[in-house]
């Protein structure tokens, strides 16, 4: 049997985040993945101000991920066919850019291993238990891993969250998310960020992402609907890529690299289950996505930093402590932001809707930069309803990288 202080079932950045910030407290933390890194995760790859300030303060360089590419302009289409530039500002840190999951989330895992996590990967949790003195994790190919605490961050369906009884039935997600590498594409999907709110999609949206080397990460996502599948998005691919003012964008000439693929996202942080006997939830697993965006990485690498808080103010004995910490920080957090973008939702749910917040964010140079700061999470959503987070400059820091 192994032994640690800590188990962390899932290697993505919100599980490699908490495991690190664990071990460099002098924790004894194990990983588990049954996945093999670097592994592919369906995402539209873009990160926030936000997260891209919580992967500088964990100490994630640029240069450790080969599709890092900044985002300095961001080109919004209404469901009337206007479109509006917003810029980031430029010199002062990065506030928007694009990774690859494939190299980001082993770059993020890398990070854990230099720290002393003992990471196995290519090793699935198949089943748990807990008692009053710990929590017994059996893991393919290693046997029974014993810890003080585990973290679920192993994604929608959380096999750690279902073993435990802290889940039933199949969590469908309340996003779904359609995605397709393509390379070859024209200049303004190369340079730019582009999201296209189409009349068919509200409250969803369409989005074009640039990588490196003339590619892009094209896709689209929308709420789950009664009825709504994975072929019915498939169905629906080719026709919104035909589309002119896509095409225009991304290019006559551009070529899909690899298959499409599509995935749930979950967002319901504001009922989910963040914490079961001595297990804590993060990320995906505590259904932690922007219910406007369908992001995720931001939420997964705060939420990584409240768990580990939250176990290493409680100690060991102490896991009700942890659980009623880590929850109280998460609402404080989280839930606040979530419910005003379950607002914002409503609002772009309707043509007249989406067609006027784009209207009113396009007026002046002022509102313009201000939307595209706002909209990559430089300062958050519900921040004009909560006084508690106001502090002085909240509207001009720098981004990420500043130095």
């Amino acid at each position: 049997m192994i032994e640690a202080d800590v188990c962390v079932v899932g290697g993505g950045p919100g599980g490699a985040a908490t495991a690190t910030a664990l071990a460099r407290a002098g924790r004894d933390v194990v990983l588990v993945d049954k996945a093999t890194f670097p592994r592919d995760k369906c995402c539209g790859d873009g990160l926030t101000a936000g997260a891209l300030r919580r992967l500088e303060q964990l100490g994630l360089l640029p240069g450790a991920v080969a599709s890092w590419r900044i985002v300095d302009d961001v080109w919004v289409r209404s469901p009337s066919g206007r479109t509006v530039r917003f810029p980031l500002p430029r010199g002062q840190g990065v506030f928007a850019a694009v990774a690859r999951r494939f190299e980001l989330d082993a770059a993020v895992l890398d990070l854990a291993r230099a720290a002393g996590v003992k990471v196995h990967d290519g090793h699935g949790l198949i089943g748990a238990s807990q008692d009053a003195g710990g929590v017994t994790l059996a893991v393919e190919g290693l046997g029974d891993v014993r810890a003080r605490y585990a973290v679920g961050a192993d994604g929608t369906f959380s096999p750690l969250a279902r073993a435990l009884g802290a889940r039933s039935g199949r969590e469908l997600g309340e996003f779904h998310a359609f995605r397709q590498y393509f390379g070859g594409v024209a200049e303004p999907a190369a340079t730019g960020l582009w999201v296209f709110f189409e009349p068919d999609l509200l409250p969803g949206y369409a989005w074009s992402f640039p990588l490196p080397d003339g590619r892009a990460n094209v896709g689209f996502g929308v709420p789950r609907r009664a009825g709504e599948t994975v072929q019915r998005m498939k169905d629906q691919w080719p026709e919104l890529l035909a589309r002119d003012h896509v095409r225009a964008v991304i290019g006559r000439d551009a070529q899909p690299e690899a298959p499409h693929r599509a995935w749930p996202i979950p967002a319901h942080v504001d009922r989910a289950v963040l914490a079961c006997g001595r297990a804590l939830f993060v990320g995906d697993a505590a259904g932690g996505a922007d219910p406007m965006t369908g992001e995720g990485i931001g939420q997964a690498l705060e939420m990584a930093e409240l768990a580990a808080e939250a176990m290493l103010a409680a100690g060991a004995e102490a896991p009700g402590a942890a659980a009623r910490r880590y929850r109280q920080r998460v609402t404080a957090a989280l839930v606040a932001d979530h419910r005003m973008s379950m607002r914002l939702t409503r609002v772009l749910s309707h043509r007249k809707g989406a067609r006027g917040a784009i209207r009113a964010a396009g007026l002046t140079p002022w509102t313009r930069r201000n939307f595209g700061r706002w909209l990559f999470e430089d300062y958050p959503r519900a921040m004009i309803v909560t006084p508690g987070r106001w502090h002085r400059g909240m509207f001009r820091g720098t981004g990420a990288y500043a130095h």
